[in-house]
């Protein structure tokens, strides 16, 4: 149950206030409380708020940069500064950051594993506050359910969602090679792509780096080989047939995927399908714009279908991150903090945000999912198959943190996709061609002493 705050003073000066802040948010939000953030009087000096985020292509920086003019010109004194980091890099920056403590006010687009970790470690405020600015009733059910801590309270809530692992297929090709339908298991998927390669065009993009997005798409195939990282009581489960079976099937794509997937991360894999130079991709809704944008030859044949699994017997397992907004509880200004976190849902500027990256960031909330002014976008009118399609997969989807139905939240996610465990595991079997069962058997140890940690 969301908690409302708590009532105080009616700020004075210049700050800004819930009802200057919530006021005219319109049908896609409510504004039933209107009064300010607990913690009295907002400062009446000119402040600045800074923001960070790993999503930044310029059209996505071009909708924060109106979404900041527009919070300005209803507050002012206030002034925010946004600050791009990067999806391989946020950890180090953060880590750095809550360290010195010289913190940024809101973080957004991490992944809610991430958050939860930071929660569980003292650093994030709770989000109760915003959410309830916002309007829960606005919210698709069950949105902020991987938010909610061990405490009962919600360390963030949700930008959007993203089906990251949906493949993305070619129909022109598919044709060409006189494939009839989408592949649904991983033979079939081999298959096609062994049918499709060649005159220069490889079979898929699969990542092999040392870095996050392989971690992150290897818990997939694990899942979509029928296995897990953890039990729903959280003990380690990776070393099963699971693991061994998603770890044979990668090794096999290795040959279909271009030489330098060796060092692959979300870029290099987006761009090896959106250029043209692999037959299928993993991704989520970037590529929807992208390839429109970069290579539109190609756009009337793109379409996508969840990723393949082992057999028909094992359901889809789509990989959510879950994209957050989060405060840390060092952050100055925490009224103005807030309340800028619950302008950034206001309907002009959060669906102006979303059409940056149409169907890559799904809409949160029902309400604007529903409205005309956020499906009035050509992307989105183009591909209705395609976006419904990652709408429906991103809100039944998971991550490390949140592993399946009956899952509690890992509050050890973030450690473990920030060490690098799964990707090495990964590299040490299909790259060095080191024995499965020693490998696995190893990584499960590590996973162990990282849960005890």
């Amino acid at each position: 149950m969301v908690q409302k705050p708590a009532a105080s003073q009616t700020p004075s000066g210049n700050g800004p206030t819930r009802r200057s802040v919530l006021t005219g948010m319109g049908a896609g939000l409510a504004a039933t409380s209107l009064t300010p953030f607990a913690g009295g009087a907002l400062a009446q000096d000119e402040v600045t708020l800074r923001w960070w985020s790993p999503q930044s292509a310029p059209a996505q920086l071009a909708a924060y940069k109106n979404q900041i003019a527009a919070f300005e010109a209803a507050n002012p004194g206030i002034k925010v500064v946004f600050e791009p980091t990067s999806d391989e890099g946020y950890a180090p920056q953060l880590a750095a950051a809550f360290a010195s403590g010289e913190v940024p006010n809101i973080v957004t687009h991490l992944p809610s594993f991430a958050v939860q970790t930071y929660y569980a470690q003292g650093l994030i405020e709770p989000a109760n506050d915003v959410i309830q600015a916002i309007g829960p009733e606005n919210y698709y059910p069950g949105a902020n359910n991987v938010y909610k801590a061990a405490d009962g309270k919600f360390c963030g809530t949700g930008v959007g969602n993203t089906a990251a692992n949906m493949l993305w297929l070619r129909k022109d090709l598919m044709e060409k090679a006189e494939i009839a339908k989408a592949p649904v298991t991983w033979d079939e998927l081999r298959a096609a792509a062994q049918a499709m390669q060649g005159g220069g065009i490889y079979g898929a993009p699969l990542p092999y780096g040392l870095n996050s997005m392989t971690s992150l798409i290897f818990i997939g195939f694990i899942h979509q080989g029928g296995g897990s990282i953890f039990s729903p009581d959280l003990e380690v489960a990776i070393d099963s047939q699971g693991t061994y079976d998603a770890l044979e099937f990668y090794k096999s794509m290795r040959e279909l995927c271009p030489p330098g997937a060796t060092g692959y991360s979300w870029g290099e894999s987006l761009t090896a399908f959106v250029s043209g130079a692999t037959a299928t991709g993993i991704y989520a809704g970037r590529v929807l714009a992208n390839v429109n944008a970069q290579n539109p030859a190609i756009a009337k044949s793109v379409t996508c279908v969840t990723y393949p699994r082992i057999s028909n017997e094992v359901a889809p397992w789509t990989f959510n991150d879950f994209p957050s907004v989060f405060i840390p509880k060092a952050a100055s200004n925490m009224d103005e903090t807030k309340a800028f976190a619950a302008f950034l849902f206001q309907p002009p500027g959060y669906i102006e945000q979303l059409h940056a990256a149409p169907g890559h960031v799904l809409p949160v909330l029902k309400t604007i999912a529903e409205s005309a002014a956020y499906k009035d976008n050509p992307i989105i009118q183009e591909y209705p198959a395609e976006i419904d399609l990652m709408a429906s997969a991103a809100a039944g989807g998971f991550n490390l943190g949140y592993e399946g139905p009956g899952y509690p939240s890992n509050d050890k996610a973030g450690d473990i996709i920030a060490s690098n465990v799964i990707a090495e595991m990964v590299q040490r079997v299909i790259l060095n061609d080191e024995d499965p069962k020693t490998v696995v058997g190893e990584t499960a140890g590590r996973l162990e002493e990282m849960m005890k940690g």
